[in-house]
């Protein structure tokens, strides 16, 4: 998925330094994706940059598309990141520039490795099912793999982890023990929790990752917190478990990993290391080189925007 946004402002990926447990509940900024889907923006937030290498979270429906377009995100170019495509309903026409053509479905992981430079579309497909709801995230690709060759996966069938009241769907990395098929490239974890109403559970956590709960649906408390759909709780470090509380049938992402101490530039739908890198990138994607062509997409390309008037800045995680 782009990011859409015409006049993007340089991006510091990263947030006030945390060692230990914390509960910041982030609200998201509506973004209008394309021409008819608007998205519910959590990463970047003004008080949190990233979670991880989890540097980009966009929370969409569920939307009645019944008798319209639905998602329709014309092909653009990516570097230096992996997008995670997650829908509990709808589907999604993934095409890129090596040739993909994969429809990815709920539950199912549609992964795509950008590294040094991809470009892809998505879609509703022409028939397509009356409601869409998903998550569209971003990996921070680290200083070692960004530059390997682009890649697109799918995984129909992931691991699980069950509990009372709980179906826990393993998107990336591990959770108790399962191991999601998915590439990754920093310890990180994403996992779907399915909760049914008046579960009462505490999770097994990584001590030294850092942790966000975005809710999709449903009502539920994390920590005593309780999080609404579109809204995600930043939990910090130090953490060996998380207890959860279902108020009702819900599910919720766990998204979570070491804390990436790189400094990147974050800006449009690029991840880079320096401004220059940026503008080249920029120039390569309007010129019509490096990124590749998406074939079969009923529409133009997107052009990039302009780029600021001062040069971009590498930050870190603290600012």
């Amino acid at each position: 998925m782009s990011n859409l946004d015409l006049k993007p402002s340089p991006t510091r990926c990263g947030g006030e330094a945390v060692s230990g447990p914390v509960k910041e509940l982030l609200t998201g900024r509506q973004v209008r994706l394309g021409e008819s889907t608007e998205v519910r923006r959590l990463l970047p937030n003004l008080g949190r940059r990233m979670v991880g290498a989890w540097c980009f979270v966009d929370h969409y429906g569920p939307d009645d598309i019944a008798g319209e377009p639905g998602m329709q995100v014309p092909p653009h170019p990516h570097m230096g990141l992996q997008t995670v495509s997650w829908l509990h309903d709808g589907e999604i026409l993934h095409r890129d520039s090596l040739g993909s053509l994969q429809t990815v479905r709920p539950y199912e992981l549609g992964l795509m490795t950008s590294g040094r430079a991809i470009s892809h579309s998505e879609e509703s497909p022409r028939e397509h099912a009356r409601l869409l709801h998903g998550a569209q995230l971003w990996v921070a690709l680290p200083d070692g793999h960004r530059n390997t060759a682009p890649a697109f996966e799918h995984h129909a069938g992931l691991p699980t982890v069950s509990a009372p009241g709980l179906h826990a769907t393993v998107i990336m990395g591990t959770l108790d023990g399962a191991t999601s098929p998915g590439t990754a490239h920093t310890p990180l974890v994403g996992a779907d929790l399915a909760l049914t109403a008046g579960a009462d559970l505490r999770l097994p956590l990584e001590s030294d990752f850092e942790y966000a709960v975005l809710a999709m649906s449903g009502s539920v408390d994390v920590d005593g917190v309780r999080v609404e759909p579109g809204s995600m709780l930043y939990l910090g470090c130090g953490r060996r478990e998380l207890p959860l509380l279902a108020r009702t049938d819900s599910a919720v992402l766990l998204l979570g990993g070491e804390p990436f101490d790189e400094k990147i530039v974050m800006w449009w739908n690029f991840i880079g290391r320096s401004s220059e890198e940026i503008v080249q990138a920029r120039s390569a994607w309007m010129e019509g080189a490096r990124f590749g062509d998406v074939h079969g997409y009923d529409g133009a390309r997107l052009a990039a925007p302009e780029m600021p008037a001062m040069p971009l800045k590498p930050r870190g995680r603290a600012r």
